[in-house]
């Protein structure tokens, strides 16, 4: 492992280190307006959601590094405090990177992106029709980070409406994470595209305490194996099966035939059984062979 000074590199091997690193971030698609009325329009990829009471977003578009000075995002924001956050999504993709190019101030990236201006209804920056969630938005505050190359200008956003397209959302009016089909920012060039081959579940440990890792028995909790999402699944259980629960397990001959002459089949079981989501059937059966 290597450790670097993030005081004393280079500015742009920082940049670069934390792109890759932190990833994939969600794409705030930023529209904005001058005061005389011109729109823009532009990506940013270092952008979160910070609270819902009230419901605050912040992003933060950086100075350039290459000469210090500031985009037009930035520029617009200090004469109109508003700005719409629109999600992006796959189909977007494209045109939302096209928008990402540095036109001179004053040029319209909906033009220039083929984008389609919808008027919102509390602010003056137009909605992007094409993104299926828009966040209407009155900047509370913005905070420079630095008057230096690279320095960061975090603009905390209250919001005020939120548009959602019924192409989106499930029966209980919920986003449904299928249809939406959102992108995120990796480092470089590459993006992640949220469809069912890269989605998987996590349970939360919300309402129920797990037993821990290291309640598991050594065999268990050492055992090459096993990884530690592996343990980590095993861990998120809020008991340890009863004796009676161990009985078809223990009974099982084929099972204890596995484990004692082909052991990494039996272990191959046991984490397929968990990508399956049956964490209790797992630990089942690692403990009817202890």
């Amino acid at each position: 492992m290597i450790t670097l000074d993030a005081q004393n590199i280079q500015q742009q091997y920082l940049h670069r280190i934390m792109l890759g690193s932190i990833a994939p971030r969600p794409i705030a698609f930023a529209s904005t307006i001058d005061k005389e009325g011109n729109p823009n329009l532009s990506p940013f990829s270092f952008f979160n959601a910070f609270g819902v009471n009230p419901g605050t977003l912040v992003f933060s578009p950086s100075r350039r590094g290459r000469d210090n000075t500031t985009k037009n995002t930035f520029e617009n924001l200090l004469e109109v405090p508003e700005v719409v956050i629109n999600v992006v999504t796959y189909d977007m993709v494209q045109q939302m990177s096209l928008a990402s190019c540095e036109y001179p101030k004053g040029v319209n990236e909906f033009l220039k992106a083929g984008f389609t201006q919808l008027a919102s209804e509390l602010i003056r920056p137009f909605r992007v029709k094409e993104s299926p969630v828009q966040y209407e938005c009155k900047v509370r505050q913005i905070i420079e980070t630095g008057d230096g190359p690279g320095a960061g200008n975090l603009v905390i956003c209250d919001i005020l409406l939120i548009h959602i397209s019924e192409d989106v959302l499930d029966e209980k009016n919920e986003i449904d994470q299928g249809k939406i089909d959102l992108v995120g920012r990796m480092g470089g060039d590459f993006y992640v595209r949220t469809n069912e081959m890269a989605r998987f579940i996590v349970p939360k440990p919300v309402a129920n305490t797990g037993i821990g890792i290291d309640a598991l028995p050594e065999a268990i909790k050492f055992n090459p194996y096993l990884s530690g999402n592996d343990l980590g699944q095993l861990g998120n259980l809020e008991a340890f099966p009863v004796e009676n629960q161990l009985i078809d397990f223990k009974l099982n001959i084929e099972m204890k035939k596995l484990y004692q002459n082909q052991p990494q089949v039996f272990f191959d079981q046991v984490k397929k059984t968990l990508s399956e989501n049956k964490p209790f059937d797992a630990l089942c059966m690692l403990l009817s062979q202890l």
